[in-house]
């Protein structure tokens, strides 16, 4: 689908799923990414989670050894870009913080927990790459172990996308217990998952696609157990589907569940995957599912990919906001011009903040669209819970924190500051903002700027002069520094 050339690059993607991780190693050659390696390990991490919402240490134990292995799995290959993803059970578990320096650790690389939107937007492009069809309207379905996430797009481009909290797990674990299966348990499992889409179900509904899809592992598995014991008409269908919930109300306990297509240890979760799709069938009209073999991974490695390429989502997602909420462009880029030649005289230690840094100045001014007073709190607010494309909940956190601290006092991010890097960020925005508002650009014959220790500052005495209102900012950014233990020195030179 996408026609940019490069030299063949290796990926790695790895799912942290409710189910499942799995793990996918793939070339990009061509016109289209060949998979190299795959891996999965049942870890069943949502069924890990007790009764406070948090993941018992067995749970985190086994995910850790599955990490440990992954690891082991990714090392013979030299790979250009690896991106380890999170989804929904590591959205909610309440203690997931802590668990991560360990996971991380384990695998060897960040883990970026991941919104739903965001899952779908990686489940789409998956999806789209595998088809050839670039004008075809299609409703793309994948049900998870903790959530469901239903898109809608045209071709490459995704035109919606939702995600409900509804999986496979907790509908299994809720409606079938002990693993028992008969008729009254399936169609209250399929009525409460009715419940869960109504509301958003009409952009979703048959008339507004020509062709749904099926992502997931769970519906592959369970078209191949339609197909390979011939119910109904043997397809992702309602004929299907009904006879395969009849089926399973036969056999009535998961345990004596034998059937071709069905690993005896996914049958627990698959019931509850069978009342979500048979719900969705119902609920938005469908009439047949065409199963593909793409989707998260897939995506993953695909925005890998674009981002070699300097196509980055992000960079996006950042201008549609800022012209959602009408922010001024040229002052925008201003700021993000200085902040970035400031940051560079700082001589960070590494690249982390770098794109950070440039978003947070070109976005710091959104709050302005709610209240003069406290702007900033109003755009941190709105950065870390916007639905960014492209982005993961811990890239919007730390621009959060870093918009939080353009202006005012840093006890806010005091505890943040501790991180060198962070501190030159802070440091280069909010000396950028000062001199936008001054309406200066400071080059190096100007201002010279370092933190090591402390904070020094070199001005030419002129120029200095020349901007009153900058004397005087500079003297509150002063004071403000030394309320977190930071000195702040100023001096002029001719």
């Amino acid at each position: 689908m996408f026609t940019l050339k490069k030299e063949a690059s290796m990926y790695a993607a790895v799912d942290l799923g409710s189910n499942s991780f799995r793990m996918h190693v793939g070339k990009h050659d061509g016109e289209s990414i060949r998979v190299l390696k795959s891996l999965r390990e049942p870890i069943r991490l949502a069924a890990g989670l007790d009764a406070k919402g948090c993941l018992t240490e067995a749970a985190m134990q086994s995910a850790l050894a599955c990490l440990r292995n992954f690891k082991e799995a990714l090392a013979p290959y030299r790979l250009d870009a690896v991106r380890v993803v999170a989804t929904s059970t590591l959205r909610v578990a309440r203690n997931s913080a802590a668990f991560l320096p360990a996971a991380e650790q384990a695998i060897g690389y960040p883990i970026e927990i991941i919104s739903g939107e965001e899952e779908g937007r990686l489940i789409y492009m998956g999806v789209a790459n595998a088809l050839a069809a670039p004008s075809e309207r299609r409703l793309v379905i994948d049900i998870g172990g903790g959530s469901t996430e239903l898109i809608l797009g045209r071709g490459p481009d995704i035109e919606r996308v939702e995600s409900f909290s509804i999986g496979t797990v907790k509908q299994s674990l809720s409606f079938f217990v002990g693993g028992r299966i008969d008729a009254a348990s399936y169609e209250a499992a399929i009525l409460s998952a009715r419940s869960h889409f109504e509301d958003a179900a009409p952009p979703y509904q048959r008339q507004n696609w020509h062709t749904g899809y099926g992502s997931s592992g769970t519906v592959r598995a369970i078209a191949e157990i339609i197909a390979r014991n011939q119910l109904g008409d043997g397809l992702l269908s309602p004929a299907g589907l009904e006879a395969l919930k009849q089926r399973f109300i036969a056999v009535g306990q998961v345990a004596r569940i034998e059937m071709a297509g069905l690993r005896a240890e996914r049958a627990g979760t698959i019931i509850g995957g069978l009342a979500i799709l048979i719900a969705l069938v119902r609920e938005l009209g469908i009439d047949v599912i065409t199963p593909v073999e793409a989707g998260l991974r897939m995506g993953v490695m695909w925005d890998l990919y674009l981002r070699s390429m300097q196509q980055d989502r992000r960079e996006q997602s950042v201008t549609e906001l800022g012209r959602k909420f009408h922010i001024d462009e040229i002052r925008a880029a201003r700021a993000a011009q200085q902040a970035a030649a400031l940051y560079v005289q700082l001589k960070p230690a590494g690249d982390v903040y770098i794109r950070p840094l440039q978003w947070s100045a070109l976005l710091h001014e959104i709050g302005l669209v709610v209240s003069q007073t406290g702007y900033h709190k109003h755009a941190a607010y709105l950065i870390e819970n916007a639905d960014l494309p492209g982005f993961t909940t811990r890239e919007q956190k730390l621009m959060g924190r870093l918009i939080l601290a353009q202006k005012g006092n840093l006890r806010k991010v005091a505890e943040a500051l501790i991180e060198p890097d962070f501190a030159k960020a802070v440091l280069a925005l909010r000396m950028a903002i000062l001199l936008m508002h001054a309406r200066m650009e400071a080059g190096t014959g100007e201002l010279k700027l370092r933190m090591k220790s402390r904070v020094d500052l070199e001005i030419r005495r002129d120029w200095l002069a020349g901007h009153p209102t900058l004397a005087f900012w500079i003297e509150k950014e002063q004071e403000w520094w030394d309320e977190v233990g930071v000195d702040f020195s100023v001096k002029t030179f001719a």
